[in-house]
């Protein structure tokens, strides 16, 4: 198995950031699961990878060639592949992924959720999507993701089937058990949607 990793190149203000993400990175390691990333090694996504990698664990990396000297690729992935784009780095870490984790980040790491996230609402892959809510980075995230519920603009089912977590194990046993959620436009979920006259 597999898992994309969304995270920064910035580490953030407080260490519990990259306490975090080096318990994910152990916990990910020793259960023999590999990491897919965006290949740096700066901030959080250089944790990720040196840690995993120091505790026996397979880290691919996979990098626009433009951001190899400004996201400081990391000299001792596993494999480090190197694409023409982001939308390419995207589609190719989403190619290599069985499942996704946004750990803390900017809005680079925002724009990799929302997309994957979209994609399995709309059923061009069929993996699951997680937020890691270290220390509660994500608590406005999620507010923001009941409130579009509860506005009529996401339906619960979605909502549902998007895995939090504030720790490591609970987050890959979650991934381990989930189930995807009917299509979006599916017969199954669009009962409530009145025809116009």
């Amino acid at each position: 198995m597999q898992i994309a990793i969304f995270t920064g190149s910035a580490s953030g203000h407080s260490p519990v950031f990259a306490e975090g993400v080096a318990t994910l990175a152990r916990t990910l390691a020793e259960q023999g699961i590999g990491i897919v990333y965006g290949g740096g090694n700066v901030g959080l996504m250089g944790i990720i990878a040196t840690e995993a990698l120091s505790h026996g664990g397979a880290v691919i990396g996979v990098i626009p060639g433009s951001l190899v000297d400004r996201e400081l690729a990391h000299p001792d992935l596993t494999r480090l592949e190197i694409v023409e784009t982001m939308h390419e780095r995207k589609a190719r870490m989403a190619e290599l992924s069985d499942a996704f984790i946004a750990l803390p980040g900017g809005t680079g790491t925002l724009e990799e959720f929302f997309e994957v996230w979209t994609w399995q609402q709309l059923g061009i892959h069929n993996k699951p999507v997680a937020l890691y809510n270290v220390d509660g980075f994500w608590d406005p995230l999620i507010a923001m993701i009941y409130a579009s519920v509860d506005a009529g603009f996401l339906r619960g089912v979605y909502r549902d089937a998007l895995i939090i977590s504030d720790n490591a194990q609970d987050l890959l046993n979650q991934l381990s058990i989930w189930k995807p959620a009917p299509q979006k436009w599916h017969a199954e979920i669009s009962t409530d949607v009145v025809p116009l006259p």
